[in-house]
């Protein structure tokens, strides 16, 4: 019997399609979750750019809201101030010796020139008054020739009756050149802030359209320089004595220690001089015309870089070599005066023997001589005077005028020196002042 073969058993199905309908719903799960992340990054950053957006667009109104809220309420406080006739005194501290006084608020700066000038403040009376060029020109009686009491590069100077009887010193400054605005704005703004005895108080100003006034109390005997050096015009002029000349010399070095060690930061004069010292009725010294002073650097050495202004004779070397400007600029120029009081001479004069033309290079060496210190005393001072008192005079003189600005003495210590001398003076040396902040815009 032939035997066949068996047949071998059919292949089991196979697995393959299952796999691959598994792999592919696993794919698809996942590609879902990838989906579903990216869309909630999408969802939360453009939530907080939203979010951002809001929050910077909401500071920035409040920022607009609040600036023009300010420039109104500035707006409104200038114009009630002109309507009054001088500003709101709630805005206007008192800056003064006694140290009580503090800088403007930023309403009151801003009231003129777009906040270049500070606003005044209130001492005694009456200050910083806003008067119209009619009020003036009335006080003035039309700016007479026989009113006129001063005249020079700056304007005019008239006597005037203000309207409530009080006499002013009325200054009309020229109209041309930048320079005069200039000085306007400086002398305004700094005597607004200044307050003491040993400065000519600014009553007031007007800045009526192109006009520029300044309105000064009234120093009845004039300028130092009048009765120092009397010229054709005012040839009656008595000399002044030695105390006077001595009380004289303490109220400058009082006023300029003022201006340098009691305010912060120190204003310097730049053109302290004879003409700019006005004596009281009583011949008290009070320092004038602030139109080119400077404020000084809150640097160490306190160091100004600025162009050269100022008087021939007075003005300190290395300033006028390097325009570099110091407190210790005033200081020379403070020498010169003293010298000035001193021999009653001219800081330069050409019409002297030669030698004799600069006061400074003359006296110099003749301030340390014991023997020759007597020779150049004013002669209209002679018996007045002890020579121990001429001695410590012309020292100071001396040290003030030193060629190195660092040999030159602080004002405090020129006051510390010429207070003994003064000693029958009652009431010559009042209580040093506290120091007063003080912020002018330059």
């Amino acid at each position: 019997m032939e035997a066949y073969p068996m047949a071998s058993p059919p292949p089991p199905p196979h697995p393959l399609p299952l796999i691959q309908h598994f792999n592919h719903s696993e794919a698809h799960h996942d590609g879902n979750q990838s989906f579903l992340s990216s869309n909630s990054v999408f969802l939360i950053v453009i939530s907080l750019l939203v979010v951002v957006i809001i929050v910077v667009g909401f500071l920035v109104l409040m920022i607009f809201c609040r600036v023009k809220s300010r420039k109104h309420s500035n707006i409104s406080s200038c114009n009630s101030s002109f309507r009054k006739g001088s500003f709101d005194r709630s805005l206007t501290p008192v800056c003064s010796t006694n140290g009580n006084g503090s800088s403007y608020s930023p309403e009151v700066r801003s009231c003129i020139y777009g906040g270049k000038l500070g606003c005044q403040l209130q001492v005694k009376q009456r200050r910083g008054q806003v008067f119209t060029y009619k009020e003036l020109e009335l006080a003035t009686n039309g700016f007479s020739e026989s009113n006129v009491i001063g005249n020079g590069g700056f304007g005019v100077v008239f006597r005037g009756n203000l309207s409530d009887g009080a006499v002013a010193a009325i200054k009309l400054l020229h109209k041309e050149g930048k320079q005069g605005e200039r000085d306007f704005r400086t002398e305004v703004d700094i005597l607004s802030r200044l307050h003491s005895s040993y400065l000519v108080g600014l009553l007031g100003y007007c800045a009526d359209q192109h006009h520029r006034l300044l309105v000064f109390e009234y120093m009845p005997n004039g300028s130092l320089q009048h009765h120092l050096h009397p010229s054709a015009k005012n040839p009656n002029n008595k000399s002044l004595d030695w105390r006077t000349r001595l009380r004289i010399a303490l109220d400058c070095a009082q006023a300029l220690e003022f201006l340098h060690e009691h305010t912060a930061p120190a204003v310097i004069h730049r053109d302290f001089k004879c003409s700019n010292i006005l004596l009281d009725h009583n011949c008290r010294a009070k320092v004038s015309d602030f139109g080119m002073a400077k404020i000084g650097s809150d640097k160490i050495n306190g160091q100004v870089l600025t162009r050269v202004l100022g008087t021939t004779g007075y003005v300190a070397p290395e300033y006028a070599s390097t325009g570099k400007l110091t407190t210790k600029s005033d200081v020379y120029s403070y020498g010169v005066v003293l010298l000035e009081l001193l021999t009653g001479r001219v800081p330069v004069d050409p019409t002297r023997p030669p030698g004799e033309h600069v006061l400074v290079s003359w006296a110099l060496p003749r301030l340390t001589n014991r023997e020759k210190v007597e020779e150049m005393v004013d002669p209209a001072l002679s018996g007045q005077f002890s020579k121990k008192e001429l001695i410590q005079v012309a020292a100071i003189a001396a040290v003030c005028v030193q060629a190195e600005a660092d040999y030159r003495p602080l004002m405090t210590d020129v006051v510390q020196s010429l207070v003994p001398l003064i000693k029958n003076n009652v009431g010559a040396s009042p209580a040093t002042p506290s120091r007063v902040e003080v912020s002018v815009v330059s």
